[in-house]
This record gives structure tokens, C-alpha cells and sequence, in this order.
């Protein structure tokens, strides 16, 4: 009799317990410990984005699997410290997505506040108070200011319209000029303040500031690129050329197609 191949999540458990295994696992593995791996599950988010941007059909399973990846990769050695496994992950997430819809799991009927309400009473358990905790220091400074300001719109910290924080965009950026020249951290600091004004104007015009940006370093790449290609039909190079030619190119990459 056939015996039935294992579910792919089991299959996948097993080979991270055998690659963490002291005597005959990989050794790069073996050494690895929480602190080491976390940074790469930020890299693995944003390869998982890059392909759904790109609506990379074949790409998007092996990237989510690498995201996967390192899910399986904490739970192992946490259960082998004594203290979660990969069941305890997937029945937190499970608990958590009935407890934030009792319009589906329940008897209670549905409204805009129903996640949000919920998110606070975990913080609340969670001894989280105020209206800023718990938005994460090591998100992206973007993503982070982004945050921060959404949740201070909800209690009423907000202006009324974009045309507002647009006026507020101008004020910053006139006192990151009186400041260009002389100290750098007060520079910085200004600039800072610029950022994190654009980002409460995305907020508001309901963008979002990491995937804008993301388009915009798309946009200046394909540009950029053009540039390049047009100077090397010509055996040139940019480090070759002055400003104004550069400008020149630049104006001439855009009104290529697919350049907008």
C-alpha cells in the first residue's frame, strides 16, 4: 500500500528541524540564532512586495516560501529553547483573526471600527497605552511616520484637509533652507521634519509613502537606464558628460515610451 506524501507544511518543518540539527544539520544553520535571522525577513517583505508589484506570477510562491521560510526558521529554534512552536504561531494568528471578526466568527454586526477596536483592546491587554503604542521602531522611517500620524488622526490630531498639510510641507521645506549651510544636525533635523510632513500628506490623500516612493525609484531607474543606453550607442558614458547634457538626456528619457 502507497503511504500518502506528507502535507508541504510538515515537509517543511521536518527540514528545518534536520537543518538545525547539532550532529548532521548545515552548519551555517546550526549557528544561526533569533537575533541573526530577524533582519532577513524584513529583506524576504519587501522581495514578496517587489514581485507583486510586478505581478510576477511564477516569482510570487518562491518568494512567499522564502518569506515562510523564516517563520519556520524562528519557530524551530524557539521550540528548541522551550519556548513556542510553530503550532503556537499559527494557532496566535488563527485566534487573533477570530477574535478581530466577530461579524464572521460571531453574532456581531459589521462597521468600519470593528478591526481597530479590537487591535486597541489587545493593546490594552497587552499594557500598550496611548495612542501611539505599539507602531514599531524598526519599521521603515516612512512606513513608521505614516503610522504615527494615522493613529494620531483617529483622535482628532489632524488637519482638515491635504491643502493644510501641503501649506505645512512649504513651511518645512523654508525652514530647511534658512538652515542649509550651517549646522548639519540642524539641517538634518529639518529635513526630517519635511519627510515626515510628506508622509502625513500621503496619509491624508489616502497613499501610500513607501509604495509612491517605491514607483518613483522605479520611474528614475527605466529613466536613468535610457540615458545610458542612449549615451553607449555612441560609445560615450555619463561620467563622460557635463551637466547640461545630462539634463538634456534626461528631458529626452522621459518622452521616451513607457517613460511616464
Amino acid at each position: 500500500m502507497t503511504q500518502s506524501s506528507p502535507r508541504q507544511i510538515d515537509r517543511l518543518l521536518d527540514v528545518m528541524k534536520r537543518l538545525r540539527d547539532p550532529e548532521s544539520g548545515c552548519p551555517w544553520d546550526v549557528e544561526q540564532t533569533p537575533a541573526t535571522i530577524a533582519p532577513f525577513a524584513i529583506e524576504e517583505a519587501y522581495e514578496v512586495m517587489d514581485a507583486i508589484a510586478r505581478d510576477d506570477r511564477e516569482a510570487i510562491p518562491d518568494e512567499l516560501g522564502d518569506l515562510l521560510l523564516q517563520v519556520v526558521f524562528q519557530a524551530q529554534m524557539a521550540s528548541e529553547a522551550g519556548h513556542f512552536d510553530f503550532e503556537t504561531v499559527a494557532g496566535t494568528i488563527a485566534d487573533k483573526l477570530v477574535r478581530r471578526h466577530p461579524h464572521v466568527f460571531g453574532d456581531a454586526a459589521l462597521d468600519d471600527d470593528t478591526w481597530e477596536r479590537e487591535k486597541e483592546a489587545e493593546r490594552q491587554r497587552k499594557a500598550e497605552y496611548g495612542t501611539l503604542a505599539g507602531v514599531a521602531l524598526p519599521l521603515p522611517a516612512l512606513m513608521r511616520a505614516a503610522k504615527l500620524t494615522r493613529r494620531a488622526a483617529r483622535v482628532g490630531f489632524d488637519w482638515d484637509d491635504a491643502t493644510g498639510i501641503l501649506d505645512k510641507v512649504h513651511e518645512e521645506i523654508d525652514e530647511l533652507k534658512a538652515e542649509i549651510g550651517g549646522d548639519h544636525d540642524r539641517i538634518e533635523d529639518e529635513l526630517g521634519d519635511v519627510l515626515f510632513t510628506v508622509a502625513s500628506l500621503a496619509r491624508k490623500l489616502d497613499i501610500d509613502p513607501e509604495a509612491a516612493l517605491r514607483r518613483s525609484n522605479d520611474k528614475f531607474t527605466r529613466r536613468f537606464e535610457a540615458m545610458e543606453a542612449m549615451l553607449a550607442q555612441k560609445g560615450q558614458t555619463m561620467a563622460e558628460q557635463d551637466l547640461p547634457t545630462m539634463e538634456a538626456l534626461w528631458q529626452a528619457a522621459k518622452k521616451l515610451p513607457g517613460m511616464k
